[in-house]
């Protein structure tokens, strides 16, 4: 098969969106699969409808743009606020778009209405994590401006953490979103539909015992796609984290020594050479590179060692095993590496449906292995 690939087990993927939409569900919340890690990948996007999410959000309009034109017809909405080439196609495309500038605003208004239209707004309020979103003093203002312009309707208020600054929200944290949607709906006069309260970072919060309040909504994109909390980095109980793997081809396979300091030959000249501790080690070197993916980002085969990477290129200390050139070794890959390997045109993508399931989080982290083609 063409290396590099990600190859993509989609039952993982709906099984893990059916289990968060499970456990959610019973706390009045509600889940939207974000697509952006995956480029909206339809298949993919596909198999997060299958597991029950209501609907799909991507921050780029190309990806959304590729899941209709596949054929997908559920809400969509723009999480990232729109720059100024995309308001027409946002308002074409998406049903929702989150949002927290005045002149962006008014902008969709007008393309709203020229295309016939009725948009729906969902407004960023900025709850400490500092990226984007509209301070919490202001946000009736601007709430009362989205009421009042033809062409959009006001759908409700969205939150971000975790995003920038990496710092789960507590429970106060929530509380106080709350309160704000209840000050928009009673100011502001309609009522407020969505109060979506975060993404995988709030996953703690929501699945514990605290009161949910007027969350009813999650934008979950890496939980469902790795199973990992991204605040910890650690699996969630009962989902998938093996969902995608990267594969990439063995080049060169050598024994070569561990390290090649560099010393100089002759002070006059100061040329180096490069002299060896003798100490010999299997190195594995691949096609794959920071071009491909975030090669820092990748969990290797257990006993390996990541030796470091250049644009195309990847080294892996593989310690006393020899491997051959010609073989492919698989990688798990964090929410970075898969990024990156999905936006990566020379990377192939490999979807497989309903795969044998070997392996939960309940299990060690992803044990990538050696195979010889």
């Amino acid at each position: 098969m063409i290396t590099p690939r990600v190859e993509i087990d989609l039952e993982k993927i709906t099984q893990n969106a059916r289990c968060l939409t499970g456990r959610l569900g019973p706390r009045g919340i509600s889940v939207t699969g974000v697509t952006k890690a995956v480029c909206g990948h339809p298949g993919v996007a596909e198999a997060m409808l299958t597991g029950g999410v209501v609907g799909l959000a991507d921050s780029r309009i190309r990806s959304v743009m590729r899941m209709r034109q596949a054929g997908i017809r559920c809400p969509i909405s723009m999480i990232r606020a729109p720059m100024v080439q995309e308001v027409a196609d946002v308002i074409r495309y998406c049903d929702t778009s989150h949002n927290s500038e005045k002149s962006t605003i008014l902008n969709l208004g007008a393309t709203a209405r020229q295309e016939g239209k009725t948009h729906q707004v969902i407004l960023t309020v900025e709850m400490g994590d500092m990226r984007d979103g509209i301070l919490p003093e202001d946000l009736n203002d601007l709430a009362s401006l989205v009421v009042a312009t033809p062409g959009l309707a006001l759908k409700g208020v969205a939150a971000n953490f975790a995003c920038l600054s990496n710092v789960a929200p507590t429970a106060k944290d929530m509380a106080k979103f709350s309160r704000l949607a209840d000050k928009v709906e009673g100011e502001c006069g309609p009522y407020v539909a969505v109060a979506s309260g975060g993404s995988s970072a709030n996953l703690a919060w929501a699945l514990g015992k605290e009161p949910t309040g007027r969350v009813n909504n999650l934008r979950l994109g890496e939980a469902i796609l790795l199973g990992i909390d991204p605040v910890s980095g650690q699996p969630i109980d009962g989902l998938h984290t093996d969902a995608f793997a990267l594969f990439a081809e063995v080049i060169e396979a050598n024994l070569k020594p561990s390290s090649m300091p560099m010393r100089p030959s002759a002070p006059t000249f100061g040329k180096p050479f490069l002299i060896s501790n003798g100490d010999q080690r299997h190195r594995a070197v691949l096609a794959v590179g920071r071009q491909d993916t975030d090669a820092t980002g990748l969990f290797l085969p257990s006993g390996f060692g990541f030796a470091g990477a250049s644009s195309d290129h990847t080294v892996v200390d593989t310690g006393k095993t020899s491997v051959s050139v010609g073989s492919e070794m698989k990688f798990g890959m964090n929410y970075a590496a898969l990024i990156r390997a999905m936006s990566a045109s020379d990377v192939e993508k490999v979807v497989h449906h309903g795969l044998p399931i070997k392996r939960t989080s309940t299990d060690t982290r992803p044990q990538p292995f050696l195979r010889l083609i």
